[in-house]
Parts: C-alpha cells; sequence; structure tokens
C-alpha cells in the first residue's frame, strides 16, 4: 500500500467512526497528540525532538470545540478528495477555499495550525495529505540525476540555478548520481560562488542552496540522500546564533514539528561553518553581536541539541569575542578564496 492509498483510508476512518459514534448515540470526540512545550521531548538517541505520549481530546460534547472539530472534519475531507483525485493544494489555496465552508478560519494562521492537527492526529505529514507549502524549493546542482513524474533531470543542465527541490520529494526517484558529499549552504549568493567556481568538481559534490531556513522538502532532500545513498552532508552557514540554529534545525529538527522530525532531521549532518573559531583563524570582517544575538546564543547554550562540546566551545567562544560573521566574509581574500583555501582545508580536518 503507497502513502496515498495510506492517507486516504485514515481519512476516510476519521470520518468513519465519528458517524459510528453517532450511530451509537455516542458523543464523538478526536485525540489530538498535545504539541504543547510539555510534551516534546529531545530523545537523546534518536537525536531529535519527539513527542511525547500526552493528548489532548476534543469533544463535540464540549461547546468551546466544536468549531475545531468541524473545521478538522471539513478539513479531512477536502485532504481526502485531494488524495483520491490525485491533486494537491497549497496551504493558501486551502485558506481560500475554506470561505466556501459552513466553518470559517480567522486567518491563515488558524488554518495552518488546524492543518498540524490533521498531520499530527494521523500522522502523516501534510504533503502526504496533498497540502504543500507556498515557499520556493531549495536548488541542488551537481552529478546527480532524478525522475519526478515521467521527467528525467538531470541536476547539472539544468542550468545554473540547478535542480528545484520539488515539494512532494518522497515522490521524486534517485536514479544516479557520482558524488561523495553533499554541502549545504545558507545563502544563494554562497551557492551561486560554489557553481561559479566549479566547486562540484573540486568537492565532488552536490551544492545544495537553502535559502535561509530551509523549507520541509528540503530536509526531507538531505536526509534521503544522507540515508539512501549515504553520502555525508555537510552544512556551511553565516557564523551567527541564526546561522547556527538554521543548521541545528537540519541536524536535530525543530521542537515545532516533533511529529514528523523522524521524517526530516539529519542526525549525522555536520556543521562545516562559519564558527567563531574560523572568524579568529581567517581574521575576517565582523559586526559585533547584538544583545538579541548575545541573548539567543545564550539560550543555544542551555538547548538540549548543543549539548556536544563542540558547539558549547564555540558558542562560549563568540560569546567572548563577542563578534559574528557572514559567509560572503571569506570575500576579504578574493571571490575565489572560500572554494580554493576554505572549504578544502575544513573538509580535510572534518573528514581525517
Amino acid at each position: 500500500m503507497n502513502k496515498k492509498e495510506i492517507a486516504a483510508n485514515k481519512l476516510t476512518s476519521l470520518g468513519t467512526s465519528i458517524i459510528e459514534d453517532v450511530t451509537k448515540n455516542k458523543i464523538p470526540n478526536i485525540q489530538v497528540p498535545s504539541r504543547g512545550t510539555s510534551n516534546i521531548v529531545f530523545d537523546e538517541q534518536k537525536r531529535h525532538y519527539v513527542l511525547g505520549d500526552r493528548y489532548g481530546k476534543r469533544s463535540l460534547g464540549n461547546v468551546k470545540q466544536i468549531k475545531k472539530i468541524g473545521q478538522m472534519v471539513y478539513m479531512a475531507n477536502f485532504c481526502k478528495d485531494l488524495v483520491q483525485r490525485e491533486k494537491t493544494a497549497t496551504l493558501r489555496e486551502l485558506y481560500y477555499v475554506s470561505e466556501g465552508w459552513d466553518v470559517e478560519f480567522g486567518d491563515q494562521q488558524e488554518s495552518n495550525i488546524i492543518g498540524e492537527d490533521l498531520e499530527v492526529t494521523l500522522g502523516m505529514t501534510r504533503e502526504d495529505l496533498g497540502l504543500m507549502p507556498e515557499e520556493d524549493g531549495a536548488s541542488v546542482y551537481g552529478k546527480i540525476t532524478l525522475q519526478e513524474d515521467d521527467i528525467e533531470i538531470n541536476a547539472l543542465r539544468s542550468g545554473k540555478s540547478g535542480y528545484t527541490i520539488s515539494p512532494t520529494i518522497d515522490e521524486v526517484e534517485f536514479l544516479d548520481h557520482d558524488v561523495k558529499r553533499v554541502i549545504a549552504v545558507e545563502t544563494m549568493g554562497m551557492f551561486h560562488r560554489m557553481v561559479q567556481e566549479e566547486a562540484y568538481k573540486k568537492f565532488d559534490t552536490l551544492i545544495v542552496g537553502l535559502k535561509g531556513q530551509a523549507a520541509r522538502a528540503t530536509r526531507r532532500f538531505l536526509k534521503r540522500v544522507n540515508e539512501e545513498l549515504k553520502l555525508p552532508v555537510y552544512i556551511c552557514n553565516d557564523g551567527d546564533p541564526w546561522g547556527f540554529h538554521i543548521a541545528m534545525v537540519i541536524i536535530s529538527g525543530s521542537a515545532k514539528l516533533a511529529h514528523v522530525n523522524h521524517q526530516l532531521a539529519t542526525p549525522n549532518a555536520k556543521f562545516l561553518g562559519v564558527t567563531a573559531s574560523d572568524i579568529i583563524n581567517y581574521d575576517l570582517p565582523t559586526d559585533p553581536l547584538k544583545d538579541i544575538d548575545v541573548l539567543r546564543l545564550k539560550e543555544l547554550l542551555k538547548d538540549p541539541r548543543y549539548r556536544d562540546e563542540t558547539w558549547k566551545t564555540e558558542i562560549k567562544k563568540m560569546l567572548k569575542i563577542g563578534k559574528k560573521a557572514e559567509q560572503q566574509s571569506f570575500s576579504k581574500y578574493g571571490l575565489e578564496y572560500v572554494v580554493d583555501t576554505y572549504f578544502p582545508e575544513k573538509l580535510e580536518s572534518m573528514e581525517n
């Protein structure tokens, strides 16, 4: 049974259970796993956040919960139609479609939250249910061939921006590759620099441009190439608390998505840079840490995802020097320096 069939069955079962309760003169209720902070736990063995075993019960016997159940049922029915017709809809389209329903959402944020309720209740991702995000996918450049629907795509022959990761990346098949690793970079400026300097050849690598905080499809792609193709994944972000966070969400997931981190997190991915040590060792141009940066770095020290001594050392060192640096700061030594000098040195030290 494929994912579409599983999703259709689960959506049908949700409605069937409500109908059965009504026919038995029982008050229908839906158990929704709690996504509250008290039910989000960092699993040391899995190395990412997971949901605990607490549930909330939504009952039609509670007047305050009737609207949420109605919204959830309408959305489930909409998703069932999508899955059965093999169609997809963006979260924004869903919000506008709901304008024609007998239940309303105050805004798109409210409909997004109900969508999360539905995916956590069914144990399926929103993509499995036919719901897609609005954001563009990340770019991949290098020697990999994929099949999307009936189209065969070579990421090295798809223009200078490479292959754009599909929101339905789980339906994409990896046909062939000739690389030894993956290097994901935070900014598209660094992505294009690596493409221009032919980093894919120099390091036998796939280059992934994250476009800031990585979208769910991007994280899923990185996990798949790591696990299915056995490719080590390296992440190079800005040397500041926000760059650290972007990398750590890829590595160990986020608390918000604890219910799907098992499909998104890549615990074996490594942080390639920029670190506080890099700022010192390469004498990089810097900006002073702002108060909000200092506060965020101190929060990271308390975060269980940063328990590794290397992370603690780098965070404390950044607080000590009071400075941060961007990826592009290596351009101080010339446009080619980051590919010709920095990456070779860092990769050699990490892989040896």
